[in-house]
């Protein structure tokens, strides 16, 4: 998939990807790919930075665990970034609505 695609969107994914557990930026990285089919391939360049991000200002919060025998920073959601996952999701629903609306086929009046 294109990366210019996921431009603006990252941020709801990452959070509906620990909405209902906690898990380690890999792990993350990894339900992004499943949950995608194999079409996001997110880079961890990408993905490390933006769960720092969201952890600054507060829609995650971590803490350090041993994952397989590794300590590993996990992430979770907080309530105010569950509150800011239900608005990404409402945004995006009125998105592809508009989008659809016009990409979708053009129905010609008749007469």
């Amino acid at each position: 998939m294109n990366s210019d695609a996921l431009r603006g969107h990252m941020d709801a994914l990452l959070l509906s990807v620990v909405e209902h557990e906690p898990l380690h930026g890999y792990a993350i990285i990894e339900a992004l790919q499943e949950r995608s089919g194999g079409a996001l391939s997110v880079p961890t360049g990408t993905v490390y930075p933006a769960l720092r991000r969201l952890e600054r200002i507060g829609f995650l919060a971590s803490e350090w665990a041993t994952v397989g025998g590794r300590k590993r920073r996990t992430y979770r959601l907080t309530d105010s970034g569950r509150k800011q996952l239900e608005g990404e999701r409402s945004a995006w629903a009125e998105f592809t609505a508009v989008i659809g609306s016009v990409l979708g086929p053009e129905v010609k009046p008749s007469g």
